[in-house]
């Protein structure tokens, strides 16, 4: 067994009830995962040290929503938006064309470097979705790459229909509910579907997650982007993990949100890229809702892989305070992936430690834009 020492740790913030946030601190972690917390003065001694030199410490990142696993990018629809010609050169048809045109070899590749960017952030565990293939071979092989980098994998055949069901939606919807999901599935942990304007109805979304779970998978959605659609009313029906987005929910919604098990995932990033209204986050802890805070890393409409530039938009523009933010984007993560493992750094927690350049886990919001992760300390799997 090894053991490693984190010491003179300015502030500690675990998550954990039990614990709390500690000054003066230290933490062990041996084999992985968190075996000891407390002052600093009162350490055990371990095989090696780490010194904090007083800065803050944080547990890594949960990152419960993402669209890593594309190919080629979007500048050009990026461009017609801020011009006011809003996806007039493609949308996601250019990015489906482009994925069904790479190789593995050049997904992987993307896959790596995506991953290096999501680590060097602070993130240390994150889901991954398909949803540009929308055919089932491609489907299947973004699935397949992506379980190579994490275990939290999401079939999203349902992200909208393509071009060539465009007349035939029925069948597009019978394809992923069938023969897409038989594929898909040996290498997916989740069911999810767009379940929104221009893309798919309560209808059709129950359908499809309905046949998820029948092969195993645990559902989540998204829902209310565009509009109050029905998408949080469907999330808390079907007793899904967690319904993402959430920019449009009345107030019967979030007391029914309240009432049940199901996250509220916000997508800060999606607002800004897109100059959308904020949701006003204010609403959802009133209420009593759980709410996780993500990336939506995707070529579209939210290209960010940094989650302390995300915690900066929800304080300044969706007023969380700083510390609803970075548990938003911790242990909100985690609740939103039922994972009890991560998130925290209570005792038996896995060892994913962040360890930012910053006396204070509020310089995460105080000084946006600023490279504050000094360094990430990333269990072993």
């Amino acid at each position: 067994m090894s053991s490693t020492l984190v010491t003179n740790i300015g502030q500690l913030l675990t998550n954990d009830p039990t614990i709390g946030t500690l000054t003066d601190a230290a933490l062990i972690y041996t084999d992985g995962k968190v075996s000891w917390v407390g002052s600093k003065s009162q350490a055990p001694s371990a095989d090696e040290r780490i010194d904090a030199d007083g800065a803050s410490v944080i547990p890594g990142f949960v990152d419960s929503h993402t669209h890593a696993a594309f190919a080629g990018d979007r500048l050009n629809d990026f461009l017609a938006r801020i011009a006011g010609t809003t996806y007039a050169t493609g949308g996601i048809n250019t990015t489906v064309s482009a994925t069904r045109g790479a190789s593995d070899g050049a997904l992987r590749n993307h896959l790596e470097n995506v991953v290096t960017e999501f680590t060097s952030q602070g993130i240390t565990t994150f889901e991954i979705k398909s949803g540009y293939g929308l055919d089932v071979e491609t489907e299947t092989r973004l699935l397949r790459l992506a379980k190579e980098f994490t275990d939290e994998t999401t079939f999203l055949g349902a992200h909208v229909v393509p071009k060539e069901f465009a007349s035939n939606r029925r069948d597009y919807i019978d394809l992923v509910r069938g023969a897409m999901l038989d594929s898909a599935a040996p290498y997916a942990k989740w069911i999810d579907v767009f379940c929104d304007s221009g893309a798919f109805t309560p209808d059709e979304a129950r359908e499809i997650i309905l046949a998820g779970s029948q092969k195993g998978l645990l559902g989540r959605l998204h829902g209310n982007q565009m509009g109050d659609t029905g998408g949080v009313e469907l999330a808390v029906e079907l007793g899904v993990a967690s319904v993402d987005h959430c920019t449009h929910v009345s107030d019967k919604a979030l007391e029914a949100l309240a009432a049940s098990q199901t996250v509220a995932t916000l997508l800060p990033g999606a607002e800004f890229s897109t100059r959308s209204t904020y949701p006003d986050a204010r609403r959802f802890f009133a209420a009593g809702v759980q709410v996780a805070l993500a990336t939506d890393f995707n070529p579209g409409s939210s290209y960010i892989a940094s989650m302390p530039f995300v915690i900066a938009i929800a304080v300044r523009d969706m007023f969380f305070s700083p510390e609803q933010a970075v548990v938003a984007a911790t242990l909100g993560g985690a609740h939103a992936l039922r994972r009890t493992d991560v998130g925290h750094l209570g005792i038996g927690a896995r060892a994913d430690v962040v360890i930012l350049d910053a006396p204070s886990f509020e310089y995460l919001a105080y000084r946006p834009g600023s490279q504050l992760i000094k360094q990430v300390l990333v269990a072993n799997p």
